[in-house]
């Protein structure tokens, strides 16, 4: 039988990369979406495609309320589509990206990045521990700019540095059941994150495209390639690591 992987925000971007990069290692897979269906029935087609079984389910990430309803929804597909009742692999992918300086950044800012990026992460593992197998894996997602400053993303980078001190601490506390928990940090990606200013604005892109050792920004496969190795046996001895992802950016 197949193992599954869940991703968390597959419907576009970096999310949809991975979703492929995880049916071509062999894996079935589930991803969420917020609002977009059609898009995510798209995914769904392509992955199935592959030879795989593959399904979307709603979920807003900012509504940790919402955690125990999709539990409970995601063990009746898991039931129905992938005849199991557990998950093998959990990718936390879904995020947005707010650009403002920390003296402008509102409250409300700061408590959308937080809601989705940390509290929702941190509390929807939190809920599919049951379904998750053990011997399965975890990896979160952080950012370059947790490492690395740039003016305008002082409450999304210090969201995304909390979750890299989390892993730590579920590798940890998880290792126990033989769960690798990892985190991959991606640099600059051409994707519409951000409004799609790295792909789409020709100055940006050339610019930190200069500020990378291997002199490009990257590209969803990059990324994606990256995470269906952790979610598989080639990373068995991989587990509290923060893996940065950006062709050498800014170093």
């Amino acid at each position: 039988m197949s193992k599954v992987a869940l991703v968390t925000g597959g419907s576009r971007g970096l999310g949809k990369n991975m979703a492929e990069a995880l049916a071509d290692k062999g894996l079935d897979v589930i991803i969420t979406y917020k609002s977009n269906q059609e898009e995510a029935d798209k995914v769904v087609a392509l992955l199935e495609s592959k030879g795989h079984k593959a399904a979307a389910m709603a979920l807003d990430t900012a509504v940790s309320g919402s955690f125990e309803e999709f539990v409970t929804n995601l063990q009746s597909v898991l039931d129905t589509v992938f005849q199991t009742n557990h998950i093998d692999y959990l990718v936390n992918n879904a995020g947005i990206g707010i650009h403002a300086s920390f003296a402008e950044t509102t409250e409300e800012q700061f408590d959308t990045l937080m809601n989705i990026h940390f509290k929702g992460a941190f509390f929807l593992t939190q809920k599919l521990l049951p379904v998750l197998n053990d011997g399965g894996g975890i990896v979160n997602i952080s950012t370059g700019l947790a490492r690395f400053s740039s003016p305008g993303y002082a409450a999304y980078a210090a969201m995304k540095g909390a979750m890299e001190t989390l892993t730590k601490y579920q590798a940890k506390e998880l290792g126990a059941r033989k769960i690798r928990v990892n985190i991959v940090a991606p640099g600059a990606i051409e994707t519409d994150f951000g409004g799609g200013v790295v792909r789409d604005n020709n100055e940006m892109n050339a610019f930190l495209a200069s500020q990378t050792a291997l002199g490009r920004v990257g590209l969803p496969d990059d990324i994606g390639t990256v995470v269906a190795f952790l979610c598989s046996e080639d990373a068995k001895w991989v587990t509290a690591q923060r893996i940065e992802v950006s062709g050498g950016m800014f170093i």
